[in-house]
């Protein structure tokens, strides 16, 4: 068996590595990272531990986000000379939500050999334990720290016909899952946390159940978040894609008579259901006004 092309003049290997429980790593993998010249770590320290862990003692060099735009095309450079470069991330796949995609461009630009290593995912394994629809999913990384622009990725996800998964931090999860919950409404959805490590574990159920789990107890560690697909046939799911389908105005006009609050308080109600501030959202009525005239 082989690696990849033959009458290489170098390789590039992209290699999973564990998320977690240091067994979860293929024996191609092991090899691979015997035989390169070179592994480029997104963290070398935390690298070395699998190293040794598995008594590999292969060069390394630091790789991460801070320096890959100077890096890319030196290590290019060493893979057109000949060398067999191991790229490896601090955990899962490289290049998904972590560093290696300016590597990848600069040896295919060069022509130079691609080789992807399968192996660990935190997606894929929050999607297959998280007990919804796993055929095809939705997966948009790590979400946006500003809660404008989170609740702008929310909304252009909200009649998404897939399972949506994303990564989300520990101290930012709660206000996600409730910008999920007004937006998408109470789906069910899946929380895993620290996968494949001693502490793992999954909730399960409605946003509303999970929203409240977590307010009792504050989640820590890893998290992916998956959030079941839109349900055409429920009408919350069809009231929160109306919501954000109708234009400003009429979503105010609305507010103000279901709720019986002056204008004022449905603009403000209505700016934060699209995720911008009140500023923003009168500076759009008074425009749709002036394009009604």
């Amino acid at each position: 068996m082989t690696d990849g092309p033959q009458n290489k003049i170098g390789c590039l290997y992209l290699v999973a590595t564990p998320i977690g429980n240091l067994e979860d790593i293929s024996l191609r993998a092991l090899r691979i990272l015997r035989e390169a010249d070179k592994i480029a770590c997104e963290d070398t320290r935390h690298t070395r531990k699998l190293l040794a862990h598995y008594e590999i003692r292969a060069a390394t060099t630091s790789y991460h986000a801070h320096n890959e735009i100077e890096l890319a095309p030196k290590l290019a450079a060493e893979i057109a000379a000949g060398a067999t470069i191991a790229l490896v991330t601090d955990a899962g796949t490289p290049s998904i939500s972590d560093p290696g995609h300016r590597l990848i461009t600069a040896c295919l630009e060069s022509g130079l050999a691609v080789v992807p290593i399968p192996g660990p995912s935190a997606v894929i394994a929050a999607v297959t334990g998280c007990g919804l629809p796993a055929d095809a999913f939705t997966f948009v990384g790590f979400l946006p720290s500003r809660t404008g622009e989170r609740r702008k990725v929310m909304r252009d996800l909200a009649n998404e016909p897939r399972s949506v998964v994303f990564y989300e931090a520990p101290h930012r999860l709660l206000e996600s899952l409730a910008d999920a919950r007004e937006i998408f409404g109470n789906r069910r959805a899946a929380v895993a946390r620290e996968l494949t490590k001693v502490y793992e574990e999954f909730l399960r159920g409605t946003l509303d159940e999970i929203l409240a789990q977590f307010r009792e107890k504050p989640p820590r560690g890893e998290i992916t978040v998956v959030i079941a697909q839109a349900d055409p046939t429920t009408a919350e799911a069809e009231d929160a894609g109306d919501r954000l389908k109708i234009s400003l105005a009429q979503r105010v006009a609305e507010i103000e008579s279901e709720k019986g609050v002056d204008r004022k308080a449905a603009l403000k109600i209505a700016a934060h259901e699209r995720g911008i501030n009140k500023r923003d959202a009168y500076k759009q009525l008074l425009a749709s006004r002036d394009d009604e005239v």
